[in-house]
């Protein structure tokens, strides 16, 4: 059975998640108190007709207790027999964690007289950290859309095949902040840049001119051969080592020429080889 346990800080989008597992075949619970988790695993595995496919959200909610027993039950879990399980975490900006609730004017679960809502944020991610540690994969919603989580949620979790890596090539503007949750950043601003030529301004690297132009330069080429050879080399290691997602991010100054087109050709070329390799353009988004 494949067992996917989602937490993240509140308002990180946990529910929409939740939602997109369940699209696809998950039975989904929210809000399960963590030491719950073993015996609930083992009455669905006794049952001939179990589903195969759970979701569980566990998140601040619980008591502080529990969270601090997560390791203790993630490690049993693992331990388990035809079980297979793995840890999702959700994070956004605390900027933007504010201003979704400020949007909203929900009550954040961990405000109160004592304690306001930009120190509940910060608290929970300190309660969190016993279970962000273990987590398989971070995807960092800051600038992701409902309808992007879910895409992203479906694409590289829930179609993903057991014991086979996901791999995501995230492009980005570091005028705009590094991603929170890229495992690899390669940093491409030393590449003769298309904004300076003054008609290739305003096309973005997946279009033909700008496409033309970057591929006659030699710095260009050779940036693309050392990343490729850099993730060939080692994305087979991280895969034997029960690695399950990989995100490498690569960065230009604002996300719309050079980084698009490297993101994209690096994806084309580990496509030949991998099933599961998707492309995010964080800034064209």
């Amino acid at each position: 059975m494949k067992l996917i346990i989602i937490s993240g800080r509140s308002g990180s989008g946990k529910s929409t998640a939740l939602q997109a597992l369940e699209d696809v075949g998950f039975y989904c619970i929210d809000n399960l108190p963590a030491p719950l988790l073993p015996d609930l695993v083992n009455q669905i595995l006794r049952d001939p007709d179990h589903p195969n496919k759970l979701a569980v959200s566990i998140d601040a909610r619980n008591q502080h207790s529990n969270l601090k027993q997560f390791p203790d039950i993630y490690k049993r879990l693992r331990e388990t027999r035809r079980l297979d399980c793995e840890v999702i975490y959700l994070d956004s900006s605390e900027t933007t964690l504010l201003q979704r609730y400020s949007a909203t004017r929900r009550k954040h679960p961990l405000s109160d007289d004592s304690q306001g809502l930009q120190q509940a944020i910060s608290y929970e991610k300190q309660l969190l950290e016993p279970v962000s540690d273990l987590a398989a994969i971070r995807i960092d919603t800051t600038r992701l859309s409902l309808y992007e989580l879910r895409d992203s949620i479906k694409l590289r979790v829930a179609r993903r095949q057991e014991q086979e890596l996901s791999l995501q090539f995230e492009s980005f503007g570091y005028k705009h902040g590094i991603p929170l949750d890229v495992d690899f950043t390669f940093d491409v601003r030393c590449l003769p840049n298309p904004y300076w030529v003054p008609e290739l301004r305003g096309y973005t690297g997946q279009e033909q001119p700008v496409i033309e132009f970057l591929e006659q330069q030699p710095e260009v080429q050779q940036m693309l051969a050392d990343i490729t050879g850099f993730l060939e080399k080692w994305l087979p290691l991280f895969e034997k080592n029960n690695r399950s997602y990989i995100t490498v991010g690569i960065g230009c100054t604002g996300g719309q020429h050079r980084s698009v087109f490297l993101s994209e050709r690096l994806a084309g070329h580990f496509r030949a080889t991998m099933d599961n390799v998707q492309i995010r353009h964080r800034e064209l988004n």
